[in-house]
């Protein structure tokens, strides 16, 4: 004969695994977007020092004017990125807190009570991620929007 307290911790358990696949997305997810962040930083950082430079090796008006116009480019995708990462955080906020309350409401009373507090914490969660995702979605778009496609000719660099 098995213990009640333990098939309900063993059940308790198994319900709270299920949303841990959706924290495992959100980690993915956050490394994807720091990896993207770093390169928008890397990137505005090297323009930041070409234009701080000038007076060393001067630059044409054309290549300041593309180097400022990338600059903000650079601050609109970090803006959506840095907006992903904390709808990503607040996604794994609330998934913590389904799980903590699918945990705690089925070890505390023997058996599975749940209130409306676990619908909105991971619905609320799942929304965070889908807004995150589409937000991964705009700054790929604009990064590829950005890049410059075609090769500058010498004869627009000397303008």
């Amino acid at each position: 004969m098995s213990d009640p307290f333990l098939d309900v911790l063993g059940e308790s358990i198994k319900l709270s695994v299920a949303p841990v696949f959706l924290l495992t997305a959100v980690a993915g997810m956050i490394s994807v977007l720091t990896q993207r962040i770093a390169r928008v930083i890397d990137r505005s950082r090297f323009l930041q020092m070409e234009l701080l430079n000038q007076d060393k090796v001067p630059l044409t008006p054309v290549i300041n004017k593309i180097y400022h116009q990338e600059l903000v480019k650079l601050a609109q995708r970090a803006t959506v990125v840095n907006t992903s990462m904390a709808l990503l955080v607040i996604c794994a906020i609330l998934i913590a807190l389904t799980i903590l309350e699918l945990f705690l409401s089925e070890t505390v009373s023997g058996r599975l009570v749940t209130s409306s507090t676990l619908m909105y914490t991971f619905i609320g969660g799942v929304l965070s991620f889908v807004f995150a995702l589409i937000g991964l979605l705009i700054e790929v778009l604009l990064a590829s929007y950005t890049v410059r496609m075609k090769p500058i000719s010498k004869q627009t660099l000397q303008l």
